[in-house]
């Protein structure tokens, strides 16, 4: 069987924007998987896996462009021109990012910048950890027998607070799943904004920690119960947060983490 060039278009000059999916390293995609190996700059988030970087080649240069709520960051600028520079150089750039680099993350913003300098760039969508994490904790996104939509959100915008645009009202009536990603940090007004809407407070929710990977960690609890059972024992981030019927299949479907 030959091999497949799944990058035949990651030449020198040119920057990769892939997905390193939540975790995992066996959840990378082929295309992911080939420009690690074949990257000569790496440029990779906070929330890429330690397992996926040992694909990286040993001459690549590596370079952590990490943001993390709260702590000491990469300037959304700098990490912008250092993408502009390797690639100017010659280079052949991978910009990896946790998760799906469009979803709640800035791969668009850096996907601008790139084409506005016309320099040629390729997207490699990821694994979103709305997806597998619930997978991973034994719950599907969707059920014939619950739900026939479900809503991801951002626990916070790019302010850092809760985001302004959302109707509760309009959210609670339409999503009976929702999966929140980045929301710990306002647990406490989303979850009275969710009651207040109309949510009861004995629907089912589920915390999950560093979903994927060893370290995954699940508390199962109520929408009314779950910020004292949060802040009673505080989960590490990345935490997912997810609402509704769906949860109740852990029960059944857990095979992950026993």
């Amino acid at each position: 069987m030959s091999e497949t060039n799944y990058l035949a278009d990651f030449g020198p000059g040119t920057v990769v924007l892939a997905g390193a999916g939540p975790g995992d390293p066996s959840l990378l995609t082929l295309a992911a998987a080939e420009a690690l190996r074949r990257a000569d700059v790496v440029i990779y988030d906070a929330l890429v896996g330690t397992e996926v970087l040992t694909l990286v080649r040993d001459d690549a240069e590596r370079i952590y462009a990490g943001k993390r709520g709260g702590q000491p960051s990469t300037s959304q600028d700098d990490i912008i021109d250092t993408l502009l520079a390797r690639a100017r150089a010659g280079k052949r750039v991978l910009r990896l990012k946790g998760g799906d680099p469009f979803v709640f993350g800035r791969g668009a913003d850096e996907c601008l910048a790139l084409a506005e300098a016309g320099i040629r760039f390729r997207i490699i969508p990821g694994i979103t950890a709305g997806i597998a994490g619930l997978t991973y904790a034994g719950i599907p996104a969707t059920s014939r027998e619950t739900n026939a939509a479900v809503c991801f959100l951002t626990g916070h915008a790019a302010t850092g607070e809760v985001p302004a645009e959302i109707d509760w009202s309009a959210l609670s009536q339409v999503a009976p799943v929702l999966v929140f990603y980045m929301a710990t940090r306002h647990l406490q007004e989303i979850v009275a904004r969710l009651i207040s809407a109309g949510r009861p407070g004995d629907e089912p929710v589920v915390l999950i920690s560093k979903a994927t990977t060893g370290d995954q960690r699940v508390v199962e609890t109520t929408l009314a119960a779950c910020v004292e059972d949060f802040n009673s024992d505080p989960l590490p981030p990345p935490v997912l947060v997810a609402i509704g019927p769906v949860v109740e299949y852990r029960s059944k479907l857990r095979w992950f983490d026993l």
